[in-house]
């Protein structure tokens, strides 16, 4: 074993294939991620030969984990959230914070949007301030809109001289930790190609489902089915207890069918105890997300989406806006 003249080790040794080595001088060197120690091991997504200053608006629940893996993954982040707050225990890893939207866009070549909905888009992206700043950049839209509201954000980042892509994620926390999100997006083929690397940070196959518009209709129709068959498994498991009949023995008939889904599982315990908090998705977002489905069904009927709005307000009305949006059992089965 000997140190290389860029710091690394390297040994000789006749192993099987690893992907993490490289042939150098016939020395084989293996590359060791170093890990903080109390902190899991992270696991870079693909490094480019040139690295992204690219500001992040919206670093909450789903936010900071995703800027997080950018920042480990050898870009500069230059983080913005409307609680400063929640970017402090960024700072360690080297995120710079930034004091407004506006520092983070011109400090930026790309501009990725993890924000709760269309209007905080218009008032920090495409405030009056902004607008002038984006041009010659990239925004990454990112979170959970209407496929019109993205078309409409497209065009004003375009007519500013920017460009804009789109790609909303599939998953929740544990899965934006580990880089295992599903990662839609709706771009054009050059604009996913030429920013599939950074995508690839968050999930590690993205997929290019259309133009814009197309990856936050599939996002929005994923959603529906959260809260449609989050709220049909309560009412079902609600009939199960009105008749004293042993929940586990009606699991697993459901785990047997093809009616089965894997949310029922993780949800069951929730619903069970009544315990609907440290929530990975909180009902208020769901209520959020159904209203955007419904709004959004221009040629056909979604009064069953409709129906199930009504029951996550319920909920949101027995104060669970901020907890696990399973809390649409508390609604169902009060």
């Amino acid at each position: 074993m000997r140190r290389l003249p860029d710091g690394r080790m390297s040994v000789q040794v006749n192993h099987r294939k690893n992907p993490n080595r490289q042939r150098r001088h016939g020395l084989l060197v293996l590359q060791v991620s170093r890990v903080t120690p109390g902190q899991p091991p992270f696991k870079h997504c693909e490094k480019e030969e040139i690295n992204v200053d690219i500001g992040f608006l919206g670093t909450g629940l789903m936010g900071a984990p995703m800027a997080r893996r950018l920042q480990l993954s050898g870009h500069q982040v230059y983080g913005w959230n409307r609680s400063a707050d929640k970017l402090q225990p960024l700072l360690a890893d080297g995120i710079q914070q930034v004091e407004t939207p506006i520092a983070a866009i011109s400090t930026s070549q790309l501009i990725i949007l993890m924000l709760t909905n269309a209007d905080a888009i218009q008032a920090t992206v495409l405030s009056p301030d902004a607008l002038p700043q984006l041009a010659g950049k990239t925004v990454l839209q990112m979170g959970t809109i209407a496929p019109q509201e993205s078309k409409a954000i497209a065009q004003a980042v375009q007519t500013a001289g920017g460009d804009y892509i789109e790609a909303p994620v599939l998953g929740s926390i544990p899965e934006a930790k580990a880089g295992t999100l599903i990662v839609m997006a709706g771009a054009t083929p050059d604009q996913f190609n030429q920013w599939k690397s950074i995508l690839e940070c968050f999930g590690p196959e993205p997929k290019l489902m259309g133009p814009v518009g197309a990856g936050s209709g599939v996002k929005l129709a994923m959603n529906q089915l959260i809260g449609s068959l989050t709220t049909a498994f309560a009412m079902s498991l609600s009939l199960v207890q009105q008749e004293a009949i042993d929940i586990e023995t009606f699991m697993a008939i459901v785990r047997q069918s093809a009616l089965y889904a894997p949310t029922f599982d993780k949800k069951l315990g929730r619903m069970c105890d009544r315990n609907f908090a440290n929530p990975n998705f909180p009902t208020k977002h769901l209520l959020k997300d159904m209203n955007l489905f419904v709004q959004s069904a221009d040629t056909f009927n979604a009064d069953v989406a409709k129906s199930v709005a009504q029951v996550v307000q319920q909920a949101i009305e027995k104060d669970l806006a901020d907890q696990d949006y399973s809390a649409v059992f508390a609604a169902v089965n009060p």
